[in-house]
Order: C-alpha cells, then sequence, then structure tokens
C-alpha cells in the first residue's frame, strides 16, 4: 500500500509563496488519485486541491488562482505550489492518495501565513 509524506511547510508573510511536496512510496503511483487537504484549529480537515490520473484538477474555491497542484509520476511526487498566501490559508496541510479502497494520509505539514 502506498505511503505518503508532505514536505515543505513553513511560516511566511502574508502576500508570500510555498511551495508543498508529497513523496509516495510504493508502486502503481500513476493510478492514484492525489489531493491536498488542510486543517485549522478547531476546524474540519477540507479538500484544497486535487490531480486525478489524467492530469485534470481541481480547487476549492477560496484557494482558485493562487494555488496549484501538479504531478511528476516519474517521481512519485505531488506538489501544491501556494502564491498570495492569506492569514486564512493557515493550516496543517495533509496529502492524500487514493485509489479505489486504499486510502493513506501523511502526518502533515504546518503553514503559517502572519505578519
Amino acid at each position: 500500500q502506498v505511503q505518503v509524506v508532505e514536505y515543505g511547510g513553513g511560516s511566511v508573510q502574508p502576500g508570500g509563496s510555498l511551495r508543498l511536496s508529497c513523496a509516495a512510496s510504493g508502486s502503481s503511483f500513476g493510478f492514484y488519485v492525489m489531493g491536498w487537504y488542510r486543517q485549522a484549529p478547531g476546524k474540519q480537515r477540507d479538500v484544497v486541491a486535487a490531480i486525478n490520473i489524467d492530469g485534470s484538477t481541481n480547487y476549492a474555491d477560496s484557494v482558485k488562482g493562487r494555488f496549484t497542484i501538479s504531478r511528476d509520476n516519474a517521481k512519485n511526487t505531488v506538489y501544491l505550489q501556494m502564491n498570495s498566501l492569506k492569514p486564512e490559508d493557515t493550516a496543517l496541510y495533509y496529502c492524500n492518495a487514493r485509489l479505489g479502497a486504499l486510502n493513506a494520509w501523511g502526518p502533515g505539514t504546518q503553514v503559517t501565513v502572519s505578519s
């Protein structure tokens, strides 16, 4: 079963950028639907962006035009480029890999947007 781990979180000022990476182990990465989720303190975990096996993408309305999800199947990695960050983007960001009944989560990486 695939395992995933996130990298690239940190602290940034409003208007800044960060790129998150999610490295997946195991085979058949190209067949997984990959997604980024986030959870702020006291709130539920919500989807931020997802990328399908054909490369098509979906975004939460709150991040459209600012975030970009991409994948490199040769490197078993999915990315989330985050631009024009806002304080409300502050959260623990999780990577998710899904294939049928298989569903794997990473431990999360913290993103803090503050002046």
